[in-house]
């Protein structure tokens, strides 16, 4: 990403801060592992979407007062002894010409600053990115602050910006389309790679080996989430994790995986047939599953709600379904159909962005899932690609991703 654009995304955050106000966010530091091990480090998405930094610690402020925003970012400062011992650490002036960002000051004048501001008269408002986590998640750098602020300046009036850039994150810019795209080609080459080995593959996590390898063959590391590579019965289980069972000769071995390419994600799901075919049964509800999303596909354009996607799901694998013979109505269609066709996609695989009332917009990234779990039969099948709304529709994105029947029969029989 050039700076340009973290600098374009800086200035429509201007828009929604609340005046006489100081917003702050933080990247963050890399969970402790164990007692003598941390997590590797990983920017807070927020953070990154308007700096492009990848830096533990940092922290953006924005000052707004009588309708100015003024941008200042702390860094640690340059730290001889621990460059040599973890590389090394970004200057002031790398910082400036990396972001666009004209004042940059260090991390230990945060506190004196941070203190002026607020002794000003000037800053009635404290803006955080208080994103929403469980009971039980570990506070963010940001939540641990409020919690401190909230004694120290009681009267101090805190807002939560985390919406509102939430609302700016959704709407794609050309350039983060490109990086989806980009770790979709690379999703791509590993399943292609997983349906070439399948066949020799006796377990799950030997076919998810393959597209590890093609990953990191190609100079990526990371995945977007953790893979599930399921086979059989574990199919239907929705966010299978284990990747440690046998694979049945005539199993079909649900993946739901994904590249992630400069931190933007893809999230692809297809199902390999360990034999290199369908049977005849297990075609039938793969097709099945297929027709449903393609209709999905088909209807996503501007202005169409959200929650029509979910309504067209369920409709036509109803349908489907007692074609076919699985159920005998309607209603009994979540004993094989549980979980929403569709989820927000970016810098996140379970991108931010409201879901609430949400209308199409031309931006907008999001995956189309349906699937059908058939518990008795031990076969899940989960169809899953990536899509662009456009101007008069939508361009999925990941059309080079075997998907039929006989485009996988096809492949797997070279």
């Amino acid at each position: 990403m050039h700076t340009e654009f973290f600098a374009r995304n800086r200035k429509n955050l201007h828009e929604v801060l609340p005046d006489a106000s100081v917003t702050l966010f933080f990247a963050g530091e890399a969970p402790q592992k164990s007692a003598d091990d941390r997590y590797a480090f990983t920017p807070n998405r927020n953070f990154y979407y308007l700096t492009g930094l990848t830096k533990e610690h940092l922290i953006l402020a924005f000052i707004k007062i009588d309708g100015k925003v003024d941008e200042r970012l702390f860094i640690q400062r340059v730290d001889p002894v621990l460059e040599k011992w973890e590389g090394k650490m970004l200057t002031a002036e790398e910082a400036k010409e990396l972001t666009g960002i004209a004042t940059v000051s260090y991390l230990d004048e945060f506190e004196n600053a941070f203190n002026r501001l607020l002794h000003s008269g000037d800053v009635h408002v404290l803006a955080l990115d208080l994103e929403r986590r469980g009971f039980n998640a570990v506070p963010t750098r940001a939540n641990l602050f409020a919690q401190d602020v909230k004694t120290r300046y009681p009267h101090l009036q805190l807002h939560n910006i985390y919406p509102a850039i939430c609302e700016l994150r959704t709407i794609k810019a050309p350039e983060e389309v490109e990086k989806i795209k980009k770790a979709i080609e690379l999703t791509d080459a590993g399943i292609r790679r997983m349906m070439q080995h399948a066949h020799e593959c006796e377990t799950e996590f030997e076919l998810e080996a393959h597209f590890n390898f093609a990953l990191h063959s190609q100079g990526v590391r990371e995945t977007a989430f953790h893979s599930i590579v399921a086979a059989g019965g574990n199919a239907t289980v929705l966010h299978y994790a284990e990747n440690n069972s046998r694979i049945g000769g005539e199993d079909l071995v649900q993946v739901d995986l994904g590249a992630e390419f400069e931190f933007y994600k893809a999230d692809i799901s297809r199902v390999i047939p360990k034999s290199g075919k369908f049977t005849d049964r297990q075609k039938e509800l793969y097709n099945t599953v297929l027709k449903a999303e393609l209709a999905v596909i088909d209807a996503i354009k501007p202005g169409v709600k959200f929650s029509e996607l979910n309504e067209i799901t369920k409709r036509v694998l109803s349908e489907e379904c007692i074609r076919i013979g699985l159920i005998q109505d309607a209603s009994e269609l979540p004993d094989y159909y549980y979980h929403g066709v569709s989820h927000h996609l970016g810098l996140d695989t379970h991108d931010v962005g409201n879901y609430r009332d949400l209308v199409l917009k031309p931006g907008h990234v999001l995956t189309v899932e349906p699937g059908l779990y058939v518990a008795a039969e031990k076969i899940g099948i989960r169809i899953e690609d990536d899509v662009l709304v456009t101007e008069d529709g939508c361009e999925v994105l990941s059309p080079q991703i075997l998907k039929t029947v006989e485009e996988i029969e096809a492949f797997m029989a070279r």
